[in-house]
């Protein structure tokens, strides 16, 4: 305490006042004086304890942020007392748990940026390989001509995958930094899922699964048309590959107060209890996965439609799987 330049100044202010008064006191009044100059002593040192505490205090929470800053766990220090103390106690316990959870979700970042990057060189090290093992057998010069177009086929189908993910992780790259601006444009449903149905016509035929949409032709929604679409594609995607030859994937919507629902059902196995909980996360693979799947497109739908107030969830029917696509209104 003794060490603060302010309270050894304060301290032989103090001494001089009482030794004044003392010496005054008992010149002019005699023992009056004398009891004046004790009681200047005695509240002086009740500041002095008083002033000590407050820096047992002080040096207390000098301690605890050592002690954080050296890596321990923060405790509980907040004080419900009245009190300059109390309130420093509360203000530095708050800042330390603001900090305690950024350093907590830094971490958590840090940890999926890593297996994100894992998963990215899994998932271009399997085409890449194969590439390589292609251009080597087109090099050489007695390869017959059948197999070298079937090679020259695989080689761009594999390009296709890698130009594919490699735009789907931009994609998804852009949506988590905030960079997409979604359009907020007044669309109709059916539009919509025509224009998500469009690309999936084909391969949905050649699957041998149909594909059959029950939409009011009333129903609105405001949003990104492209984005949406994408989205929606991407479910119905993985539907059409999920669904044996001769089934069916069916979209219908239904409006109520607070959204409109969008209802995709498939004919197919159903999504296995385990994979549910997972089923959107980044490159998971559920049991029921090809050997082609990625493992990106039903969790690029997902961020594309929790941008733009929307949401979509998984589970099973009767029939097969079904996902529901909520679009919720806008508050005006």
């Amino acid at each position: 305490m003794l060490r603060n330049r302010e309270i050894r100044l304060l301290f032989g202010s103090w001494l001089a006042v009482t030794a004044v008064s003392c010496a005054g006191g008992c010149w002019r009044w005699g023992l009056p004086g004398l009891w004046c100059g004790a009681g200047c002593l005695v509240l002086g040192g009740l500041y002095a304890l008083f002033t000590r505490y407050r820096y047992r205090q002080i040096a207390a929470l000098c301690d605890y942020l050592a002690a954080v800053y050296a890596g321990g766990e923060p405790l509980d220090i907040r004080d419900n007392r009245e009190g300059e103390l109390s309130l420093l106690k509360n203000d530095i316990y708050k800042i330390v748990s603001i900090l305690k959870r950024q350093t907590q979700q830094l971490g958590a970042d840090k940890a999926y940026l890593a297996e994100a990057l894992q998963n990215i060189s899994h998932q271009l090290k399997t085409p890449l390989t194969s590439l390589f093992v292609m251009t080597d057998l087109l090099a050489e010069p007695d390869l017959p001509q059948e197999r070298r177009e079937t090679f020259l086929h695989s080689t761009t189908e594999q390009l296709g995958r890698i130009q594919w993910l490699v735009s789907a992780l931009l994609r998804l790259a852009r949506i988590d930094a905030a960079a997409v601006d979604f359009k907020k444009e007044d669309m109709a449903l059916c539009a919509l899922l025509q224009r998500s149905l469009a690309p999936l016509r084909i391969p949905a035929e050649l699957a041998g699964v149909q594909l059959q949409l029950d939409c009011p032709p009333q129903l609105h929604w405001r949003g990104d048309l492209s984005w949406t679409a994408e989205a929606v594609g991407n479910i119905v995607k993985n539907c059409i590959e999920h669904t044996p030859a001769g089934g069916t994937v069916a979209l219908s919507c239904r409006e109520n107060p607070l959204h409109i629902a969008l209802y995709i059902r498939d004919t197919g196995p159903g999504i296995d209890q385990a994979d549910l909980g997972r089923l959107f996360e980044r490159f998971y693979k559920g049991q029921g996965a090809g050997p082609e799947s990625v493992g990106i497109g039903l969790a690029m739908a997902k961020a594309i439609l929790q941008s733009q107030n929307a949401d979509v969830t998984a589970g099973n029917w009767e029939g097969g799987a079904v996902f529901t696509v909520k679009l919720y209104k806008q508050v005006v």
